[in-house]
């Protein structure tokens, strides 16, 4: 199969043997894959990474230990846990001390041929769903993560600070949700892909004081304090965005303030499923070009220009 490899800045294309499955894992074929923002960061150098990688795929499984899953088409969580510490225990596998992670943590990425996961990880895609809308199952699931962290009431007013690919579908999950979304971004043309959201303010100012809850998702350190001296005292910030490098923030007024800060990453699929399934979120419009894998040098480059979105690579 083909796989990319990423190394000091460098994308190759590589011929590998295709993976192994364990007892309990899945062969599963990559029909497509989604290039995110973290994969940005890791060829700038996020966690050190060397490797293939890949976390956004819907695939088609081979094979498998359970029959009914061969033949399915599936999206994968990407956290592989341990099964036995105390937080596996817990229920909370995403943060297990000794887990890979697909693509980005010690495990070989999606951006290939073929990929193993475990059965438990895999979610079928629903009938009639296309698999370049399935793409976006993780990333949505990390904005349906919000409101599984922070009560958010229907009707409540949310600030959404930036209009990049997640900025964008938690705009759409907040919104579906029943939230009145105010969303904050410097692209008219992506801001209205946020979906029904109670107002659009593109440009760079932005007021004081003003939400109680407020999501950064800028990818920027810029935006996180943007985002605190967004957020009422006493209010919540949840902070979404993975920066490679240390990240500079005046503490002083979180403090004053006495802000919570609530770090936010990966979600449950079943509610990002619903919604898609359901089209009230609508991600088609965010989808801006797709590559073979054989020019994923090309696609990272596509990916990295200013107002692209979703790039997509078909092995």
């Amino acid at each position: 199969m083909l796989a990319v490899h990423l190394e000091g800045g460098a994308v190759t294309v590589k011929r590998r043997p295709a993976p192994k499955r364990k007892p309990g894992y899945a062969l599963v074929r990559v029909l497509v894959a989604g290039l995110c923002n973290t994969d940005l960061e890791l060829r700038r150098g996020y966690y050190g990474f060397r490797g293939t990688p890949g976390h956004e795929f819907t695939g088609e499984v081979e094979e498998a230990d359970t029959r009914q899953l061969v033949g399915k088409r599936v999206a994968g969580e990407i956290n592989l846990a341990c099964g036995a510490c105390e937080y596996c225990a817990r229920g909370l596998g995403r943060h297990c001390p000794r887990r890979t992670v697909l693509g980005i943590v010690k495990y070989p990425g999606a951006f290939a041929g073929y990929v193993t996961l475990p059965e438990e990880n895999l979610h079928v895609i629903p009938a009639g769903m296309a698999v370049e809308e399935a793409v976006f199952v993780e990333p949505l699931a990390a904005a349906c993560e919000i409101l599984d962290q922070v009560k958010i009431a229907r009707g409540a007013r949310v600030a959404v600070l930036g209009d990049g690919k997640l900025g964008i579908l938690i705009a759409q999950a907040l919104g579906a949700h029943g939230a009145e979304v105010v969303h904050f971004g410097r692209h008219r043309a992506k801001l209205k892909l946020g979906g029904a959201v109670e107002q659009r303010i593109a440009g760079t100012r932005r007021p004081s004081m003003a939400f109680e809850t407020v999501v950064e998702s800028t990818g920027s350190a810029q935006g996180l304090r943007e985002a605190v001296a967004m957020t009422k005292p006493r209010g919540t910030l949840v902070m979404k965005s993975t920066v490679h490098g240390l990240v500079s923030l005046d503490t002083a007024p979180v403090i004053v303030h006495e802000i919570t800060l609530v770090g936010s990453r990966c979600g449950r699929f079943e509610p990002a499923l619903r919604l898609l399934k359901s089209g009230r979120v609508n991600v088609r419009p965010m989808v801006h070009d797709e590559f073979p894998l054989a020019e994923a040098g090309r696609a990272f480059d596509r990916a990295a220009e200013r107002g692209v979105l979703k790039v997509l690579l078909r092995p």
